[in-house]
């Protein structure tokens, strides 16, 4: 795995093309927690917003709620991890201090779920701490720019791809890809497990179909619809009826 100082330089060179509104920057990060029915749940989930949104998104549109309904032993933590910490190159370090470590003890399992922009972030973080996390949900995540997905699908897939030994930072993309193709190749192998979900006009559906040709059929759930809430509510509907974590 590259160091922590590699995925620093790796966020600061992506945020450019990202948009959305910053907050303040605190330490340690807020967050929103929301408890299952027992006092000892087996499973955290951790779930990081997309660009524009804050803490409570989730819980605002039913995420929470389905996940509680679906009799899953979990805890649920909202973090409020907006483009200003990518954008401080502090996302990773306030992630790790102030969200995993500190829980890494008190769970049998810990996963993170992000959408678009989160789900950049979710992976990144997985990606600097894969000791620390157990499964990964993705949705619509931010995948990079248009020519890396040619280059991809030239090759034969993400499986066949052969990304260059040095990436400089014009091409910090790719590092996106490496990431993705090493951690679908680990699936079924006791690695971090990985779902896909994303609509399927979304204007990154092109490469999410590159990532799904390399997971299982089983990780990966579509729904009619593109970029937006009630896609992804659809969706998150959809994967909580099968009860994927600690049940």
């Amino acid at each position: 795995m590259a160091t922590l100082g590699t995925r620093v330089v790796f966020v600061s060179s992506l945020v450019s093309v990202l948009s959305g509104c910053a907050g303040q920057l605190e330490a340690p990060i807020p967050t929103a927690a929301y408890g299952g029915d027992g006092d000892h749940a087996r499973a955290l989930v951790i779930m990081l917003p997309g660009a524009g949104d804050r803490v409570g998104t989730y819980d605002k549109h039913g995420f929470v709620q389905t996940m509680r309904d679906s009799g899953m032993d979990v805890d649920m933590l909202e973090v409020d991890a907006h483009i200003g910490y990518y954008r401080s190159r502090t996302l990773l370090e306030r992630l790790e201090h102030d969200v995993l470590a500190p829980n890494r003890d008190r769970y049998e399992e810990i996963w993170l779920v992000g959408i678009s922009m989160g789900g950049l972030g979710a992976l990144l973080t997985t990606w600097t701490y894969p000791e620390e996390v157990d499964g990964l949900i993705l949705m619509a995540p931010y995948l990079g720019r248009r020519k890396i997905l040619g280059e991809i699908e030239r090759a034969g897939g993400l499986a066949a791809w052969q990304p260059p030994a040095e990436i400089d930072d014009a091409r910090w993309d790719i590092e996106i890809w490496r990431m993705l193709q090493q951690i679908s190749a680990q699936q079924g192998a006791g690695e971090t497990e990985l779902y896909l979900m994303y609509g399927e006009d979304d204007f990154g559906a092109r490469a999410h179909r590159i990532l799904a040709g390399g997971l299982p059929v089983s990780h990966v759930k579509t729904a009619p619809g593109g970029h937006a809430w009630g896609t992804w509510t659809t969706l998150w509907n959809a994967l909580m009826s099968e009860s994927p974590i600690a049940s």
